[in-house]
């Protein structure tokens, strides 16, 4: 396909009807190709590729594990109660009543369900709040914090349970070998080579399983779930009929006993398993019990009507559970001795408990003591294998879904790799092998005691997050937060997060500040990545409010020297035509200021056109990451889009006030029309107070090893004074004093003149030989290895030199500084210079060197006035003009042009090899200068140079000190 060249030699960046011209079609063309205009009805156009995007961004529908769809009996409480129906049910719960009695038991289990209804009912309400899809809690509070807090939770919620899956098979391991043990059997030591090895095949297995789909795995739920309420029913049938004989009296089952209840109320803390316990190591070891109130919410993305089944089905199921919990603790202080030795002799004697604390039975002694208890043992090995197994089976579903979703939403580069998806349903393949990895590595640990207390921690921190979820979006009161779950209470939310974080504290203040960091060091890797997601979180709806408060606020402010930033309009007309210019932009603006990158049509648009302009320009903007905004203005001229543009823009004190535009490089050739409208343009800037730059970008580019650039109005007593002493040295504006005065001689003046004619020409063709064929469409570059060099002409505020030292001193890469000043004709150089170095030191203005202008009053050379003489030549006239010149402007401005002739062979002298000039923009006042000889000013002084930057300031200081 044929590449049509655009050539467009007018830098000017408004559109005008030139742009009418084919150039501006074809490149507009380039531009549009891809937007889809068919759906334009009234909505902002959208690309394809932006759909695709968008829709990427969204875990959902794709992340539905299969089209059958879970109402809330199937799809929350039964997952909720085999999460919460874990290890410690039938394997733990006796050594906690042992250790911590039954009183504290009960006061465990009781603080544990308050935390987990209080985050249940935080829960309920985020899921409420709108539509629910895959990708579970980290879907829930990505979306309701933003992608920062989300997406941290997400990873030590996944790793949470991919722990906690370890730890429940470690609990089936223990177990099976109890039950090998007994029948003298064993894989290898009957410890934890056994229970590595048994483990290692079960998780292969659950994986499998949850491979398979949700429907296999629903239908081993089910499976699962009636033998635990057989296994539970067993064992309170069995402690209500007592012990069958005296052996079993002897090991400790005594039956239910009212006093036997007395001794075993208080607590009996006992050093166990490597550990002193307390009432909060006893906690951390139970908590995890009742960590299974977001296994529906994992798996929302297969409800039928997540908002409705979420709520009612953890609820109850927490209930149940917590019930349950507490029915198994109380039986067991009511039953069952602390310790025991087995032996019928002894409890003949009446010293049954005389071996403690070495006794092989008892509660404190025998994990496995609820097998006694039962009615039937093997109904017990069965329930408890089917409790750790479920809830290990539950949280490997939950798992790979979740990191599938963190892949899809493109939050942590190093977690894309696992959001393929595989086969018609997109099952998170890739997510199944890491869960696994991770669970099989702490599955190593062959330790429950050591593992439980490890995830506690965890659960606690996104516990936490979900309750401060809740009371952030509802303390904010954004306009989307309409949950239709109306029983919770942001405060009695806060109470959750507080109590969440001060038993992390409590347990272990280690773990809880490693857990703080890991959660600060994902929240800050999203943080810096800065992801391309917008969820309309209560985040987001916070930082607006604080925004317009913040500018509000900012109104009633008083404007101070100190806190001035340059805020820039920039007429760029489409941004993608002119690079160099928003490169610039963004160098000045990315210290923390902003831009508004504007276009200006002078035709009518419709509404689909203008927001296409609108659209390119945005993506333009934001794929090159820049500080700014983007406006179309349409349907007026240029002068009055402009006029609007200055009047409208920004909000307070947030408002432009810097025009920056691109030098009309085809003035000479434009029509007379076109000039007087540009020049028109610097005027109506000036006149609504704002400064004016004009960045004019030379056919040529700096060598190769150049790189691209990507990068008040208060006037107290002390900047009057500041300001006072700028004018005794530099002149006040543009009308440079025309009275020569003859200086004394000095011998430094020996090598200021200007080069000779010859000499000049030389070093314009050098010019023209190191360069290569460019123009502004190219991004701005700059051989930072050279100078950048400020010549300062006369005092505007300041903006000249702060410019130049946001450039050179604040970039990547800084370049040496010098600064060319021109001192008032009164003074002599040496004191001009002192006190200019001293302001500049006062400003905290660093520079490499300073010089004062010798010479501007010299004649210039007749080479440079031939020059000028051909330059205006096409543009003289013998009547009065407001653009073309008269033989009677050019006889009164006669000297003033002498000096730009003049400065002009200066600045060759002495910039021809800078990097960049930031020199002072002579001001057009109506009535004094046209429009051609003014653009003829313009031309003398930047034309064959390095890319050169006019500055004007509105005469407002901007320097403090």
């Amino acid at each position: 396909m044929a590449t049509e060249t655009i050539d467009v030699e007018d830098q000017l960046l408004p559109c005008s009807e030139n742009d009418s011209k084919p150039g501006r079609k074809v490149t507009e063309a380039i531009s549009y190709r891809h937007l889809n205009t068919s759906e334009l009805t009234g909505t902002t156009p959208v690309r394809e590729e932006e759909k695709v995007k968008i829709k990427s961004k969204d875990p959902t529908p794709e992340l539905r594990t299969y089209n059958i769809k879970l109402g809330w009996v199937q799809g929350v409480l039964i997952p909720c109660l085999l999460n919460i129906w874990g290890v410690m049910l039938f394997l733990r719960i006796a050594w906690i009543v042992a250790q911590a009695g039954i009183a504290l038991t009960i006061a465990i289990i009781c603080l544990s369900g308050v935390v987990c209804v209080i985050t249940t009912l935080s829960l309920s309400a985020i899921c409420t709040n709108g539509e629910l899809h895959g990708g579970g809690v980290y879907y829930i509070v990505s979306r309701s914090l933003g992608a920062e807090l989300g997406a941290s939770v997400g990873i030590m919620f996944a790793f949470a349970n991919a722990v906690a899956a370890s730890m429940n098979t470690i609990g089936f391991c223990e177990s099976l070998n109890d039950l090998l043990k007994s029948h003298n059997m064993k894989i290898m030591d009957n410890d934890v080579n056994d229970i590595r090895i048994i483990g290692a095949i079960a998780l292969f297995v659950m994986c499998l399983i949850c491979a398979f789909g949700m429907d296999w795995e629903t239908k081993t739920q089910n499976f699962l779930i009636t033998i635990i309420v057989s296994a539970i029913l067993n064992y309170i049938l069995g402690v209500f009929i007592g012990p069958l004989n005296t052996q079993q009296d002897a090991k400790g089952f005594v039956g239910l006993k009212l006093a036997q209840a007395k001794k075993n109320l208080m607590p009996d803390f006992r050093y166990s398993e490597n550990q002193e316990h307390n009432l909060f190591s006893i906690f951390a070891m139970y908590f995890p019990a009742v960590t299974g109130v977001q296994a529906g919410a994992n798996i929302c993305g297969d409800l039928k009507d997540p908002a409705t089944a979420i709520p009612k089905g953890t609820l109850i199921a927490l209930a149940i559970s917590i019930s349950s919990y507490l029915i198994m603790a109380t039986l067991c202080g009511f039953a069952a001795l602390r310790d025991a030795s087995g032996h019928v002799e002894d409890l003949l004697a009446g010293n049954i408990d005389a071996c403690k604390p070495n006794c092989p039975y008892g509660l404190h002694n025998n994990y496995g003591i609820m097998q006694l208890m039962a009615l039937s043992s093997e109904l017990i090995y069965a329930g408890c294998w089917a409790a750790t197994l479920s809830t290990a089976l539950t949280n490997l579903l939950s798992v790979p879904r979740l990191i599938q979703a963190l892949g899809v939403d493109k939050i942590y580069p190093g977690l894309i790799f696992f959001s393929k998806r595989y086969g018609k349903h997109g099952e998170p393949y890739r997510g199944y092998v890491l869960t696994f990895l991770v669970s099989l590595l702490f599955l190593l640990i062959a330790d429950l005691n050591t593992i439980a207390p490890l995830i506690t921690n965890f659960y606690l921190a996104s516990y936490a997050l979900i309750n401060f979820c809740t009371f952030h979006a509802a303390i904010v009161m954004s306009i989307n937060w309409r949950p239709s779950f109306q029983y919770y209470n942001r405060w009695i939310s806060l109470f959750g997060f507080l109590m969440c974080i001060v038993i992390m504290m409590i347990i272990s203040w280690m773990m809880a500040l490693l857990t703080v960091s890991i959660f600060l060091t994902l929240y800050l890797i999203v943080l810096y990545r800065k992801p391309d997601v917008s969820w309309g979180s209560s985040t987001e709806a916070q930082r607006y409010k604080e925004i317009i408060s913040a500018l509000v606020q900012m109104s009633y402010v008083t404007e101070n020297v100190r806190t001035y930033n340059p805020q820039l309009l920039v007429l760029a007309g489409g941004p993608y035509l002119r690079p160099a210019l928003l490169d610039l932009g963004q160098f000045i603006t990315n210290t923390g200021s902003f831009m508004i990158v504007a276009n200006i049509d002078e035709c009518h648009l419709s509404y689909t056109e203008r927001a296409m302009q609108q659209q390119v320009g945005e993506e333009w903007l934001h794929t090159r990451k820049e500080r700014g905004f983007y406006v179309v203005v349409d349907g007026c001229s240029l002068e009055d889009g402009l006029r609007n543009l200055i009047q409208c823009s920004g909000l307070g004190r947030v408002s432009p006030n810097i025009m920056l535009i691109g030098y009309k490089n085809n003035w000479q050739k434009a029509p007379f029309n076109k000039v007087k409208t540009y020049v028109k343009l610097i005027q109506i800037a000036f006149d609504q107070q704002l400064a004016v730059a004009i960045l004019r970008v030379p056919l040529t580019v700096p060598p190769r090893n150049a790189t691209q650039v990507k990068h008040q109005n208060s006037q107290t007593s002390l900047q009057d004074e500041i300001h006072t002493q700028v004018l005794t040295i530099m002149n006040a504006d543009s009308d440079i004093e025309i009275v020569i005065k003859v200086e004394e001689p000095d011998e430094d003046n020996a090598g200021e003149s200007s080069p000779p004619p010859e000499e000049q020409q030389h070093i314009t063709e050098q010019q023209r030989q190191r360069h290569g064929k460019s123009g502004v469409f190219r991004p701005l570059e700059l051989n930072e290895e050279n100078n950048l060099d400020s010549w300062w002409l006369y005092d505007d505020g300041g903006l000249n030199v702060l410019l130049s030292y946001i450039i050179a001193i604040r970039g990547f890469h800084a370049m040496p500084l010098r600064i060319f000043a021109l001192a008032r004709t009164c003074h002599r150089i040496e004191e001009a210079e002192a006190g200019m170095e001293a302001l500049l030191h006062k400003f905290r203005v660093e520079f490499s060197c300073l010089k004062m202008i010798k010479g501007l009053y010299d004649p210039p050379q007749s080479e440079t006035k031939e020059m000028f003489n051909m330059m205006i030549e096409r543009f003289r006239t013998d009547v009065e003009s407001d653009v073309l010149i008269t033989n009677e402007e050019l006889e009164r401005l006669n000297q003033k042009t002498d000096r730009y002739l003049r400065l002009r062979e200066l600045v060759i002298e002495n910039s021809s090899n800078a990097s960049l000039i930031v020199m002072s923009l002579p001001r057009p006042r109506p009535n004094t200068v046209s429009a051609a000889l003014y653009m003829t000013w313009l031309e003398v002084l930047s034309n064959d140079l390095p890319p050169l930057l006019f500055v004007r300031g509105n005469d407002t200081s901007v320097l403090g000190v």
